[in-house]
C-alpha cells in the first residue's frame, strides 16, 4: 500500500473558504476531495518559468520590429 501524504493549509481567508466550499457542494463532493482535484489539476501543468524558457529557446517567427511594422502598415492602409 502506498502511503498518501497530508497537506494542511493554514490561514485560508474566509472568502476563499466560502467559494471553495460552495464549488465543492455544487460538484457534489467534499471540500477535501474538491481541493485535492484542484491540486491534481494544477500539478499537471508545467510552471510558468518553464513554459517561458521553452518558448524563449525556440527559433524562428517574426521579430518584434517586423510585427510592429506590419501592424502600422495595416493601420495606415485603413
Amino acid at each position: 500500500m502506498i502511503a498518501m501524504k497530508i497537506i494542511q493549509v493554514r490561514n485560508v481567508p474566509d472568502e476563499v473558504h466560502v467559494v471553495l466550499r460552495s464549488r465543492a457542494a455544487a460538484a457534489g463532493v467534499s471540500l477535501s476531495d474538491f481541493v485535492l482535484a484542484e491540486l491534481e489539476r494544477v500539478a499537471t501543468y508545467p510552471p510558468l518559468a518553464e513554459v517561458l524558457s521553452r518558448a524563449g529557446s525556440r527559433s524562428g517567427g517574426a521579430s518584434a520590429a517586423a510585427i510592429v511594422s506590419a501592424v502600422r502598415a495595416e493601420r495606415d492602409a485603413r
